[in-house]
């Protein structure tokens, strides 16, 4: 979710759930070690937040989950799942599912320097190591060192061929692999992704399972969170309409801009929110059009208006 689940989008989508667990888009140790931007910066109001890192050398990862500790992440998670070839030459990513001793290396350093939980995500496999078998190793091995939370996104990734994109589609969902690997390891904590588009399909998988990951669908349609906290975490608070959430996302808007931030670099994040909705194109349009040339969070409420007076010419033409 590189370029996706940066701060900005993490905050507006703790105004639909406050409970589901967020996660930053991958940081390279190469970054946070080398870079000149703050990569580990983040709102407090985004908790629970894990840190999503890309490395392979157990004494970088070690060090970075420790800056990820001070700087108050409730997780540290290593990517083991992305299979673009820039992550490859970079030795991360899905690559390192051939190299499961290397993982349990990182696992190993990583918990001996931090408090707070290492988790790993991966695939369930890579080219022609795609059995059940290879993917137990993996686990085993891993699980082993001492990680005891896994989040598999149920497609194998072909490291040759296919763009990240064709990976993410291409090749079969198999549910039932990671299904099988809980029977298989009932204590550890096993979480499923890939595909999954609601949250009834998440609950089907939470017969088996211990958690589910959502990507592609929660940045397309986030509203969809918004029964989260009540079917997932018994917290009956009420919930906010997507017209609260836009005024509310409006003061944030204000303050970033006056640090620096672009509105768009925030108002992007937000076109999803009527996905599926009357006037949910006006509404990205107009985000899209006048984005970039906004000066601060009147636009949010600018295209909230002109998707209500849309609504309102459509519901005269009907009457008329």
């Amino acid at each position: 979710m590189l370029d996706w689940t940066d701060r900005h989008y993490r905050y507006f989508m703790r105004k639909i759930t406050r409970h589901t667990l967020l996660y930053t888009e991958m940081v390279t140790t190469g970054a946070i070690l080398f870079g000149k931007g703050d990569y580990l910066g983040f709102n407090q109001e985004e908790h629970p937040v894990a840190l999503q890192l890309g490395g392979s050398d157990p004494t970088d990862m070690a060090e970075c989950a420790r800056r990820a500790e001070q700087r108050g992440y409730d997780e540290v998670n290593i990517n083991v799942g992305c299979p673009s070839d820039r992550v490859q030459n970079g030795r991360f990513g899905a690559c390192l599912m051939a190299e499961p001793d290397t993982v349990a290396a990182c696992v190993t350093a990583m918990q001996k320097a931090i408090d707070i939980p290492v988790t790993v995500k991966c695939r369930i496999g890579i080219d022609d190591m795609d059995e059940y078998t290879h993917l137990d190793d993996f686990i085993r091995r891993v699980a082993d060192a001492g990680c005891e939370t896994f989040i598999i996104h149920a497609r194998k990734a072909w490291l040759q061929g296919l763009s990240p994109k064709e990976n993410r589609e291409i090749p079969p969902l198999m549910y039932d692999r990671v299904h099988l690997l809980k029977q298989h390891f009932p204590h550890l904590h096993l979480s499923i992704n890939g595909g999954i588009k609601t949250l009834v399909d998440a609950q089907l998988h939470l017969q088996y399972l211990d958690g589910v990951m959502i990507g592609r669908e929660a940045y397309a349609n986030p509203y969809m969170f918004a029964e989260s906290d009540r079917l997932l975490f018994a917290d009956q608070h009420d919930i906010l309409s997507r017209e609260d959430i836009v005024r509310a996302m409006v003061p944030y808007v204000n303050e970033q801009v006056s640090k620096g931030a672009r509105v768009w670099h925030i108002a992007r994040h937000m076109l999803g929110l009527f996905q599926g909705q009357p006037g949910g194109r006006i509404w990205r349009r107009f985000l899209s059009e006048n984005g970039s040339q906004a000066v601060d969070g009147q636009l949010l409420l600018q295209a909230l208006a002109c998707r209500q007076e849309s609504l309102e010419k459509s519901r005269n033409t009907e009457v008329g």
